[in-house]
């Protein structure tokens, strides 16, 4: 699998429901999630489904790209309430691999579904319009800070200099 993709912008909650922040970075940390993000401290609304599945979540721009194109639903990187928005990232293709956001390794989990949640806090009607492509959850591997502009690479591959 060859490919190199690069994170769009970084997102977290503090709070169940919160907006989601967008920061310069954010700090992944190993087995437990994103600092300062609801997940990491067992407090999002999802957290009673427990084990390492939302320690970090992905979604794909070409998806808000489509949604908008194909289904007239406006939706923002933060709206997506997932940690990074990637472009040129295969998100599906990372089910079950390892691979890295720069410094950073992670291990995609399971491929996320819309929830009548999203629809909820964004006030949108997304649910039709994201069923399976909806992101990815992952398991932090290897902890560090991630920052928009940062290459994302199969973990067996080097990453080119932009």
């Amino acid at each position: 699998m060859t490919w190199q993709g690069r994170i769009e912008s970084v997102h977290y909650a503090a709070d169940a429901g919160a907006p989601m922040t967008t920061p310069q970075s954010i700090l992944a940390i190993a087995g437990i999630g994103i600092e300062g993000d609801r997940y990491s401290r067992g407090e999002g609304t999802f957290s009673y489904t427990g084990g390492a599945r939302r320690q970090i979540t992905l979604f794909e721009a070409e998806v808000l790209e489509t949604i908008a194109r194909d289904h007239n639903v406006q939706l923002a990187n933060d709206e997506c309430r997932t940690n990074l928005v990637t472009r040129g990232v295969p998100l599906t293709h990372l089910m079950f691999r390892t691979f890295r956001v720069g410094d950073v390794l992670l291990h995609g989990l399971k491929l996320n579904e819309p929830c009548a949640r999203l629809n909820e806090v964004t006030g949108k009607r997304v649910i039709k319009a994201l069923i399976h492509r909806c992101g990815l959850f992952c398991e932090i591997l290897e902890g560090g800070e991630i920052r928009p502009g940062a290459v994302v690479t199969p973990a067996n591959s080097v990453a080119k200099s932009a």
